[in-house]
């Protein structure tokens, strides 16, 4: 048996000091995993569309010493609530509201991943009283690429009907520059949501933002980034399959005073992939060093 570095989700949580539980946020019961106290400011992690809070075990350790840190699942994603509609992203925004008022908290500290960085800009933009910083990690919503639309619906579609494990491996796949980084532990752990006997109506309803027309209305406008006023960060990749780093770059040209940070040889989860470098640069911003 070989002794190659394995990646795990329980290898990655074996010495943090984490819970797993479920908030009735409102109408949305939220699953999370919970590093931190609340002597600590709240920081809530956002995965990005069809992913679950596991897309950050490996960043819960070093922000649970510094923030009361909540990796949630969003709605109609992972162990949380699956609403019987399309999900745009007001629906996102308004479960992150409920669970805000549900832990007591005014304002946050928000970093997003994919289409987590879209919620989270959104907020930021319409509700910059409950947003104290922001970190946009790989965001979506400021493009509509057919291309990459369609790969993202084919591939989740495909394992939404058939949740083999091929299938989730390729989804999983998609978001790595090293496919090495989706081991067999990753798979089963994603597998088992998309096993979930509503889960094919779950991926339906949040596959809706890969229709053009419904993307369109939700997308983060130039005005929307040019209106916040939270510090930010764009932190983005050069092996990101959604975008080009030049999209980093004019989204933090419209953000007034963000800090642009790019990773070397991640995908879409550098958060994940590199977390040592990501924790490093992202734990530097929140805490303004």
């Amino acid at each position: 048996m070989s002794n190659r570095s394995y990646p795990s989700v329980w290898s990655d949580l074996r010495e943090v000091e984490f819970s797993q539980g479920f908030l009735q946020a409102g109408p949305y019961r939220t699953r999370y995993l919970r590093a931190g106290d609340e002597s600590k400011p709240t920081l809530l992690m956002l995965h990005g569309i069809t992913g679950h809070a596991e897309a950050y075990v490996r960043n819960l350790a070093a922000h649970g010493e510094h923030f009361n840190t909540y990796a949630i699942d969003f709605i109609g994603h992972g162990y949380s609530a699956k609403p019987r509609h399309p999900l745009e992203i007001e629906h996102y925004i308004d479960q992150l509201q409920h669970v805000l008022d549900t832990l007591g908290v005014e304002r946050a500290y928000l970093t997003g991943e994919s289409l987590g960085g879209w919620v989270t800009a959104k907020m930021a933009a319409h509700h910059p009283d409950r947003v104290e910083r922001i970190a946009l990690n790989t965001m979506g919503g400021t493009m509509a690429n057919p291309q990459v639309m369609d790969r993202l619906y084919t591939l989740s579609m495909a394992a939404a009907k058939d949740p083999s494990w091929e299938r989730v491996k390729a989804r999983l796949e998609w978001l790595m520059a090293d496919p090495a980084m989706v081991t067999d532990d990753l798979i089963r752990t994603r597998q088992a949501i998309f096993e979930q006997p509503d889960w094919l109506a779950a991926c339906t309803a949040n596959m809706a933002l890969q229709d053009l027309e419904i993307r369109k209305r939700n997308m983060v406008t130039d005005e929307e980034l040019a209106s916040i006023k939270a510090p930010a960060l764009v932190l983005w990749t050069t092996k990101d399959p959604s975008g080009p780093v030049a999209e980093a770059e004019r989204i933090a040209s419209l953000i007034p005073g963000s800090a642009l940070a790019i990773m070397d040889n991640c995908g879409h989860w550098p958060q994940y992939e590199d977390a040592e470098t990501f924790n490093r640069i992202h734990l530097d911003f929140l805490l303004g060093r």
